[in-house]
């Protein structure tokens, strides 16, 4: 372990991972930043990188958490291979901010799917039947016609949760708080976690 790092039980510097995340999560709702909960997703498959961006949902001691279609090409490529990184990037706040993750992930329980899809509106439930997602589209025709199969479907009942669509909780084993800096002298704190420890390490920029 280098002489620059520090090492601590499991919670105490995770707690302050998280804690920090926390609050520049909140300094970012609260710029100018339209959408401060998006965040990179990256995976693998077969040794090919796939990234796209995606919507933090929910942040605990036990991980980060967002929802997708349990058929799309991203549940394919975390079926094949559950470990993730995820990017946070504020331009907003400070002189730019950006949160890396990585770690392992897995699927939320059902009862958390549910709860969090009876949350959102209607026409957000609709699509989540009438999508197959990355699946081919022939037109926009073809989509507007599976809506409408779905929405004569649940016409007089509330939508629920396809058994397709869920949750995912992305477990941390590593976090790094990047903050930017004139002439690119950034600052770098990283937090690895190490077994049962977890352990604190800044990098050059």
């Amino acid at each position: 372990m280098s002489q620059n790092s520090s090492e601590t039980p499991l919670n105490s510097l995770y707690q302050q991972a998280l804690s920090t995340f926390r609050g520049l999560l909140d300094e970012a709702r609260a710029s100018a930043d339209p959408e401060p909960n998006a965040m990179t997703l990256a995976t693998l498959r077969e040794g090919r990188l796939s990234a796209r961006v995606v919507l933090l949902k929910g942040v605990d001691g036990r991980g980060f958490r967002f929802f997708t279609n349990y058929d799309s090409a991203k549940a394919t490529q975390i079926a094949s291979h559950p470990q993730v990184a995820l990017c946070f990037h504020w331009k907003m706040i400070r002189d730019g901010v950006q949160v890396r993750v990585e770690g392992a992930i897995e699927k939320l329980p059902a009862a958390e799917s549910d709860a969090y899809f009876a949350t959102r509106p209607r026409g957000s439930r609709i699509g989540a039947w009438a999508s197959p997602q990355s699946q081919p589209l022939a037109n926009r025709e073809e989509f507007d016609a599976r809506i409408a199969v779905v929405e004569k479907r649940f016409a007089d009942v509330d939508v629920p949760r396809p058994a397709h669509w869920g949750g995912y909780l992305v477990i941390p084993d590593r976090i790094e708080i990047w903050y930017g800096a004139q002439f690119r002298l950034h600052e770098r704190h990283v937090y690895t976690r190490e077994g049962e420890l977890w352990a604190e390490q800044m990098l050059y920029p």
